[in-house]
């Protein structure tokens, strides 16, 4: 089977997940995965809760807020670099509006009734 390379950085609590490279402020990792992994399968990989898991950024665009999984179906490519930061991590304001997002990202947030325009972001339910 197919392989790919994932250049991965866990930031803040989260990089205790990084096993040996938890430098305490972040983590490293260079990870082979097979071919047709998702960012759900990685998540799992590591081990990371989905309570912790803050924003995600995949090869520069957000794939998932707090709350929000919409991008954990992204198939990652090879040489994506994936940026995961704890939940209770900040994320600059002037970025909202102005930060690419994954297609699943961008649709889920067309759906919403506020049309993603929140501090902070919980699942609704069906």
């Amino acid at each position: 089977m197919a392989s790919i390379h994932l250049d991965i950085w866990l930031y803040g609590p989260v990089a205790r997940y990084g096993g040996a490279e938890d430098q305490g402020s972040h983590a490293h990792l260079n990870l082979t995965m097979p071919e047709g992994t998702t960012l759900e399968d990685l998540l799992n990989h590591l081990g990371i809760p989905s309570e912790e898991r803050g924003i995600v950024f995949v090869s520069g665009a957000v794939a998932a807020f707090p709350g929000l999984d919409a991008g954990l179906d992204v198939v990652l490519k090879d040489g994506d670099r994936v940026g995961i930061f704890h939940s209770r991590s900040m994320w600059p304001f002037q970025y909202r509006f102005g930060a690419a997002m994954t297609p699943q990202l961008q649709e889920a947030l067309r759906r919403r009734e506020d049309g993603g325009i929140r501090h902070a972001y919980r699942s609704v339910q069906p």
